[in-house]
């Protein structure tokens, strides 16, 4: 199964307000532990090792040579 790059939540802005709500009176600690939790619980849901690995890599800045 290939990662879907179709937009699939109903208010993506909406859900991005509540991501940084949820974070908002949190330490840069706690809020990196919170992320990582959100990543783990929701790579969980998705369970695809081979959809995973492609948006681990979509997701991973490229450095640029120079």
């Amino acid at each position: 199964m290939p990662l879907d790059h179709q937009p699939r939540i109903a208010d993506p802005d909406g859900f991005y307000e509540e991501l940084i709500t949820s974070q908002r009176d949190l330490s840069d600690a706690e809020a990196a532990l919170m992320n990582a939790k959100l990543v783990l619980t929701l790579a969980n849901q998705v369970g695809d090792r081979e959809v995973l690995r492609e948006a681990l890599q979509l997701c991973r800045p490229r450095h640029e040579a120079g």
